[in-house]
Protein backbone atom coordinates (compact mmCIF):
# COMPACT_ATOMS: atom_id res chain seq x y z
CA UNK A 1 0.00 0.00 0.00
CA UNK A 2 0.92 3.33 -1.13
CA UNK A 3 2.13 5.55 2.15
CA UNK A 4 0.78 8.93 2.47
CA UNK A 5 2.30 12.03 2.78
CA UNK A 6 1.72 14.72 5.70
CA UNK A 7 2.69 18.38 4.96
CA UNK A 8 1.51 21.73 6.69
CA UNK A 9 -0.95 24.01 4.92
CA UNK A 10 -2.11 27.31 5.63
CA UNK A 11 -5.64 27.67 7.37
CA UNK A 12 -7.16 29.22 4.67
CA UNK A 13 -5.65 26.48 2.12
CA UNK A 14 -6.93 23.87 3.62
CA UNK A 15 -10.15 23.10 1.99
CA UNK A 16 -10.60 19.68 1.46
CA UNK A 17 -7.19 18.04 2.93
CA UNK A 18 -7.49 15.38 5.36
CA UNK A 19 -6.63 16.46 9.15
CA UNK A 20 -3.56 14.08 10.74
CA UNK A 21 -4.89 14.81 14.37
CA UNK A 22 -7.82 15.39 16.85
CA UNK A 23 -7.61 19.59 17.18
CA UNK A 24 -8.34 20.19 20.79
CA UNK A 25 -11.32 23.65 21.12
CA UNK A 26 -11.28 25.06 24.83
CA UNK A 27 -14.14 26.85 25.26
CA UNK A 28 -13.36 28.76 28.83
CA UNK A 29 -15.58 27.92 31.43
CA UNK A 30 -17.98 25.46 28.82
CA UNK A 31 -15.51 23.14 27.74
CA UNK A 32 -12.60 21.71 26.32
CA UNK A 33 -12.37 18.88 23.76
CA UNK A 34 -11.77 17.89 20.13
CA UNK A 35 -13.28 19.77 17.43
CA UNK A 36 -12.27 18.19 15.05
CA UNK A 37 -11.45 14.59 15.01
CA UNK A 38 -8.48 13.03 13.08
CA UNK A 39 -9.88 12.15 9.37
CA UNK A 40 -11.91 15.04 8.89
CA UNK A 41 -11.75 16.45 5.81
CA UNK A 42 -11.84 20.56 6.02
CA UNK A 43 -14.58 22.04 4.98
CA UNK A 44 -15.20 25.97 3.88
CA UNK A 45 -17.16 26.29 6.45
CA UNK A 46 -14.73 24.85 8.98
CA UNK A 47 -12.00 27.78 8.22
CA UNK A 48 -13.51 30.63 10.97
CA UNK A 49 -14.03 28.46 13.67
CA UNK A 50 -10.02 27.08 13.27
CA UNK A 51 -8.88 30.66 13.06
CA UNK A 52 -10.92 31.32 16.49
CA UNK A 53 -9.07 28.42 18.21
CA UNK A 54 -5.58 29.89 16.99
CA UNK A 55 -4.93 27.85 13.62
CA UNK A 56 -2.86 29.64 11.28
CA UNK A 57 -1.14 26.53 10.09
CA UNK A 58 -2.42 22.51 9.50
CA UNK A 59 -0.63 19.54 9.26
CA UNK A 60 -2.38 17.40 6.63
CA UNK A 61 -2.53 14.27 4.48
CA UNK A 62 -1.82 15.40 1.19
CA UNK A 63 -4.39 14.23 -1.58
CA UNK A 64 -3.27 11.97 -4.28
CA UNK A 65 -5.09 10.51 -6.95
CA UNK A 66 -6.57 6.58 -6.65
CA UNK A 67 -6.58 7.35 -2.47
CA UNK A 68 -10.30 7.27 -0.84
CA UNK A 69 -11.09 8.85 2.52
CA UNK A 70 -11.74 6.62 5.53
CA UNK A 71 -15.86 7.54 5.11
CA UNK A 72 -16.17 7.20 2.25
CA UNK A 73 -14.19 3.67 2.02
CA UNK A 74 -16.70 2.56 4.67
CA UNK A 75 -19.54 3.32 2.51
CA UNK A 76 -18.35 1.48 -0.70
CA UNK A 77 -17.74 -1.48 1.97
CA UNK A 78 -20.90 -1.74 3.08
CA UNK A 79 -22.75 -1.44 -0.39
CA UNK A 80 -20.29 -4.10 -1.38
CA UNK A 81 -21.32 -6.40 1.78
CA UNK A 82 -24.88 -5.78 3.14
CA UNK A 83 -27.79 -7.76 2.00
CA UNK A 84 -31.10 -6.80 2.29
CA UNK A 85 -33.32 -5.92 5.32
CA UNK A 86 -30.21 -3.93 7.13
CA UNK A 87 -29.50 -0.26 7.87
CA UNK A 88 -26.11 1.76 7.84
CA UNK A 89 -25.23 4.31 9.98
CA UNK A 90 -23.57 7.90 8.97
CA UNK A 91 -19.70 7.30 9.44
CA UNK A 92 -18.38 7.89 12.84
CA UNK A 93 -14.48 8.03 13.01
CA UNK A 94 -14.53 6.41 9.73
CA UNK A 95 -16.62 3.50 11.11
CA UNK A 96 -20.24 2.62 9.48
CA UNK A 97 -22.30 0.14 11.62
CA UNK A 98 -25.02 -2.05 10.39
CA UNK A 99 -28.56 -2.47 12.24
CA UNK A 100 -31.40 -5.36 11.48
CA UNK A 101 -33.73 -3.37 10.31
CA UNK A 102 -36.19 -5.88 11.04
CA UNK A 103 -36.36 -9.15 13.24
CA UNK A 104 -34.95 -12.14 11.22
CA UNK A 105 -32.37 -14.62 11.28
CA UNK A 106 -28.50 -12.91 10.77
CA UNK A 107 -26.47 -15.03 7.81
CA UNK A 108 -23.05 -14.28 7.72
CA UNK A 109 -20.91 -15.97 4.64
CA UNK A 110 -18.13 -16.35 7.04
CA UNK A 111 -15.55 -18.04 4.34
CA UNK A 112 -16.03 -14.80 2.43
CA UNK A 113 -15.84 -12.73 5.51
CA UNK A 114 -12.48 -13.93 6.32
CA UNK A 115 -11.37 -13.73 2.76
CA UNK A 116 -11.73 -9.93 2.78
CA UNK A 117 -10.65 -9.23 6.07
CA UNK A 118 -6.90 -10.51 4.87
CA UNK A 119 -6.91 -7.64 2.50
CA UNK A 120 -4.38 -5.11 3.23
CA UNK A 121 -6.22 -2.24 5.42
CA UNK A 122 -9.78 -3.76 5.40
CA UNK A 123 -11.72 -4.65 8.88
CA UNK A 124 -15.39 -6.06 8.98
CA UNK A 125 -16.78 -7.53 12.26
CA UNK A 126 -20.00 -9.15 12.47
CA UNK A 127 -21.93 -11.34 15.57
CA UNK A 128 -22.15 -14.76 14.66
CA UNK A 129 -24.24 -16.46 11.58
CA UNK A 130 -27.39 -17.89 12.39
CA UNK A 131 -28.44 -15.94 15.09
CA UNK A 132 -32.08 -14.63 15.57
CA UNK A 133 -31.69 -10.80 15.69
CA UNK A 134 -34.29 -8.20 16.72
CA UNK A 135 -35.07 -4.82 14.85
CA UNK A 136 -32.33 -2.22 15.46
CA UNK A 137 -30.08 -4.48 16.82
CA UNK A 138 -26.33 -4.03 15.08
CA UNK A 139 -25.05 -7.08 13.28
CA UNK A 140 -21.58 -5.86 11.72
CA UNK A 141 -19.34 -3.14 11.65
CA UNK A 142 -16.98 -2.13 8.70
CA UNK A 143 -14.02 0.61 8.19
CA UNK A 144 -10.07 1.03 6.99
CA UNK A 145 -7.51 0.80 9.05
CA UNK A 146 -5.77 4.15 7.41
CA UNK A 147 -7.29 7.28 6.53
CA UNK A 148 -6.88 7.17 3.33
CA UNK A 149 -6.54 3.48 0.69
CA UNK A 150 -6.12 2.66 -2.67
CA UNK A 151 -8.99 2.31 -4.77
CA UNK A 152 -7.68 -0.31 -6.09
CA UNK A 153 -7.96 -2.35 -2.39
CA UNK A 154 -11.67 -1.33 -2.24
CA UNK A 155 -12.30 -2.34 -6.08
CA UNK A 156 -10.76 -6.06 -4.77
CA UNK A 157 -13.08 -6.24 -2.03
CA UNK A 158 -15.77 -5.35 -4.24
CA UNK A 159 -14.87 -8.28 -6.85
CA UNK A 160 -14.21 -10.69 -4.17
CA UNK A 161 -18.00 -10.06 -2.72
CA UNK A 162 -20.21 -11.97 -4.82
CA UNK A 163 -22.84 -12.25 -2.77
CA UNK A 164 -24.56 -9.82 0.02
CA UNK A 165 -21.83 -11.39 2.90
CA UNK A 166 -24.22 -9.99 5.06
CA UNK A 167 -28.00 -10.32 5.56
CA UNK A 168 -31.03 -10.51 7.41
CA UNK A 169 -33.43 -13.34 6.82
CA UNK A 170 -37.46 -12.63 7.27
CA UNK A 171 -39.25 -16.03 8.90
CA UNK A 172 -42.28 -17.07 7.71
CA UNK A 173 -45.38 -16.30 10.25
CA UNK A 174 -45.94 -19.88 10.35
CA UNK A 175 -49.71 -21.83 11.77
CA UNK A 176 -48.02 -23.85 14.30
CA UNK A 177 -50.25 -27.18 15.69
CA UNK A 178 -49.42 -27.97 18.89
CA UNK A 179 -49.59 -31.66 20.41
CA UNK A 180 -49.15 -32.31 24.28
CA UNK A 181 -48.45 -36.13 25.07
CA UNK A 182 -48.54 -37.04 28.90
CA UNK A 183 -51.07 -39.57 30.55
CA UNK A 184 -50.44 -37.80 33.27
CA UNK A 185 -51.76 -34.70 31.57
CA UNK A 186 -54.17 -36.04 29.49
CA UNK A 187 -56.22 -37.26 32.83
CA UNK A 188 -56.01 -34.23 34.60
CA UNK A 189 -53.42 -35.30 37.22
CA UNK A 190 -50.99 -32.54 36.43
CA UNK A 191 -51.54 -29.12 34.30
CA UNK A 192 -49.94 -28.50 30.93
CA UNK A 193 -46.88 -25.69 31.38
CA UNK A 194 -45.95 -26.27 27.98
CA UNK A 195 -48.47 -25.01 26.30
CA UNK A 196 -47.73 -21.60 27.65
CA UNK A 197 -44.18 -21.69 27.17
CA UNK A 198 -44.35 -22.57 23.54
CA UNK A 199 -47.30 -20.13 22.56
CA UNK A 200 -44.72 -17.50 24.06
CA UNK A 201 -41.82 -18.72 21.63
CA UNK A 202 -43.99 -18.68 18.14
CA UNK A 203 -44.65 -15.46 18.95
CA UNK A 204 -41.85 -13.74 19.61
CA UNK A 205 -40.77 -15.12 16.32
CA UNK A 206 -43.57 -13.82 14.65
CA UNK A 207 -45.79 -17.47 14.62
CA UNK A 208 -49.04 -18.48 16.07
CA UNK A 209 -50.20 -21.49 17.56
CA UNK A 210 -53.53 -22.38 15.97
CA UNK A 211 -54.44 -24.90 18.54
CA UNK A 212 -53.44 -27.60 21.30
CA UNK A 213 -53.98 -31.23 21.28
CA UNK A 214 -53.83 -33.37 24.54
CA UNK A 215 -53.34 -36.95 24.26
CA UNK A 216 -52.51 -40.02 26.12
CA UNK A 217 -48.99 -42.11 25.74
CA UNK A 218 -50.95 -43.94 23.11
CA UNK A 219 -49.66 -44.18 19.67
CA UNK A 220 -53.02 -44.10 17.90
CA UNK A 221 -53.87 -41.29 19.78
CA UNK A 222 -50.64 -38.61 18.98
CA UNK A 223 -50.64 -40.04 15.44
CA UNK A 224 -54.50 -38.76 14.59
CA UNK A 225 -53.55 -35.72 16.40
CA UNK A 226 -50.82 -35.12 14.15
CA UNK A 227 -52.46 -36.29 11.23
CA UNK A 228 -55.36 -34.16 12.21
CA UNK A 229 -53.11 -31.12 12.14
CA UNK A 230 -51.50 -32.05 8.62
CA UNK A 231 -55.20 -32.07 7.34
CA UNK A 232 -55.78 -28.77 8.32
CA UNK A 233 -52.06 -27.71 6.47
CA UNK A 234 -50.71 -26.23 9.56
CA UNK A 235 -46.71 -24.74 8.74
CA UNK A 236 -45.18 -26.74 11.70
CA UNK A 237 -46.20 -29.44 14.00
CA UNK A 238 -44.43 -29.14 17.66
CA UNK A 239 -44.78 -32.58 19.94
CA UNK A 240 -43.98 -32.22 23.62
CA UNK A 241 -43.24 -34.79 26.05
CA UNK A 242 -42.60 -38.26 25.77
CA UNK A 243 -38.77 -37.94 24.14
CA UNK A 244 -36.99 -39.65 26.76
CA UNK A 245 -35.87 -43.67 26.46
CA UNK A 246 -38.48 -44.65 29.26
CA UNK A 247 -41.17 -47.54 27.93
CA UNK A 248 -43.95 -45.44 28.11
CA UNK A 249 -42.15 -42.25 25.97
CA UNK A 250 -43.61 -43.03 22.60
CA UNK A 251 -43.62 -39.92 20.53
CA UNK A 252 -40.69 -41.08 18.32
CA UNK A 253 -42.70 -43.98 17.85
CA UNK A 254 -45.61 -42.06 16.94
CA UNK A 255 -44.36 -39.50 14.89
CA UNK A 256 -42.76 -42.20 12.73
CA UNK A 257 -46.12 -44.15 12.42
CA UNK A 258 -47.58 -40.79 11.51
CA UNK A 259 -45.48 -41.14 7.90
CA UNK A 260 -43.46 -38.39 8.88
CA UNK A 261 -39.53 -39.05 7.68
CA UNK A 262 -37.13 -38.58 10.44
CA UNK A 263 -34.26 -35.96 10.18
CA UNK A 264 -32.33 -36.55 13.43
CA UNK A 265 -33.50 -38.22 16.57
CA UNK A 266 -30.78 -36.81 19.36
CA UNK A 267 -28.96 -33.71 19.25
CA UNK A 268 -25.17 -32.59 20.40
CA UNK A 269 -27.12 -29.61 22.24
CA UNK A 270 -27.25 -29.44 25.92
CA UNK A 271 -30.13 -28.67 26.99
CA UNK A 272 -32.00 -30.00 24.42
CA UNK A 273 -30.26 -33.38 23.76
CA UNK A 274 -33.64 -35.56 22.91
CA UNK A 275 -34.71 -33.29 20.42
CA UNK A 276 -36.36 -34.68 17.25
CA UNK A 277 -36.98 -33.59 13.89
CA UNK A 278 -38.94 -34.98 11.09
CA UNK A 279 -40.79 -34.08 8.06
CA UNK A 280 -44.51 -35.39 6.75
CA UNK A 281 -46.42 -34.65 3.68
CA UNK A 282 -49.60 -31.75 3.98
CA UNK A 283 -51.79 -30.06 1.80
CA UNK A 284 -49.17 -27.41 1.29
CA UNK A 285 -45.89 -29.62 0.69
CA UNK A 286 -43.39 -30.94 3.27
CA UNK A 287 -44.63 -30.43 6.91
CA UNK A 288 -41.39 -29.97 9.91
CA UNK A 289 -42.29 -32.02 13.17
CA UNK A 290 -40.50 -30.89 15.78
CA UNK A 291 -40.11 -33.44 19.02
CA UNK A 292 -39.42 -31.52 22.24
CA UNK A 293 -37.63 -32.40 25.16
CA UNK A 294 -39.10 -30.91 28.42
CA UNK A 295 -35.79 -28.86 28.68
CA UNK A 296 -37.24 -26.33 25.94
CA UNK A 297 -40.11 -25.94 29.01
CA UNK A 298 -37.84 -24.69 31.68
CA UNK A 299 -34.73 -23.22 30.16
CA UNK A 300 -34.61 -19.82 28.66
CA UNK A 301 -32.11 -21.06 25.91
CA UNK A 302 -32.36 -24.32 24.06
CA UNK A 303 -32.65 -26.60 20.59
CA UNK A 304 -35.57 -24.77 19.89
CA UNK A 305 -33.70 -21.60 19.52
CA UNK A 306 -31.33 -22.53 17.97
CA UNK A 307 -32.92 -24.87 14.78
CA UNK A 308 -36.49 -23.16 14.71
CA UNK A 309 -35.58 -19.55 13.66
CA UNK A 310 -33.66 -21.42 10.52
CA UNK A 311 -36.48 -23.69 9.70
CA UNK A 312 -39.24 -20.37 10.00
CA UNK A 313 -36.38 -18.51 7.41
CA UNK A 314 -36.51 -21.45 5.37
CA UNK A 315 -33.04 -22.52 5.55
CA UNK A 316 -32.23 -26.12 5.29
CA UNK A 317 -31.53 -28.42 8.59
CA UNK A 318 -30.14 -31.29 7.86
CA UNK A 319 -28.56 -34.40 10.09
CA UNK A 320 -25.38 -32.13 8.92
CA UNK A 321 -26.71 -29.09 10.25
CA UNK A 322 -27.58 -30.61 13.58
CA UNK A 323 -24.16 -32.14 13.98
CA UNK A 324 -22.72 -28.95 13.61
CA UNK A 325 -24.49 -27.73 16.73
CA UNK A 326 -22.23 -29.66 18.84
CA UNK A 327 -20.00 -26.67 18.58
CA UNK A 328 -20.99 -24.24 20.74
CA UNK A 329 -24.06 -26.36 21.99
CA UNK A 330 -23.81 -26.81 25.42
CA UNK A 331 -25.47 -24.01 27.32
CA UNK A 332 -23.18 -22.62 30.54
CA UNK A 333 -26.35 -22.47 32.78
CA UNK A 334 -24.95 -18.56 34.06
CA UNK A 335 -26.72 -17.68 37.14
CA UNK A 336 -28.74 -15.28 35.19
CA UNK A 337 -29.60 -15.93 31.32
CA UNK A 338 -28.20 -13.34 28.96
CA UNK A 339 -28.82 -15.12 25.80
CA UNK A 340 -28.81 -14.21 23.09
CA UNK A 341 -25.36 -12.26 24.02
CA UNK A 342 -23.78 -15.33 25.00
CA UNK A 343 -21.72 -18.00 23.10
CA UNK A 344 -24.43 -20.68 23.41
CA UNK A 345 -24.94 -21.87 19.62
CA UNK A 346 -22.40 -19.73 18.39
Amino acid sequence: MRKTQMKTVPVRDAVGCVLCHDMTEIVPGEHKGPAFRKGHVVQESDIERLLRMGKEHLYVYEPREGLIHEDEAARRLVCAIAGEHLHASEPKEGRIDLKAAQNGLLRVDVETLTAVNRMDGITVATLHSWQYVTKGRTVAGTRIVPLLIEDEVLQAVEQQVKKPLIDILPLKSAKVGLVTTGSEIASGRIKDAFGPVLCAKFAELGSTVLGQSITSDNVDEIVNAIRSYLDQGVDCIAVTGGMSVDPDDTTPLAIRAAGAEIVCYGAPVYPGAMFLLAWAKGPHGQVPILGLPGCVMYYKASIFDLVVPRLLAGCPVTAETIAALGHGGLCSQCTSCHYPVCPFGK
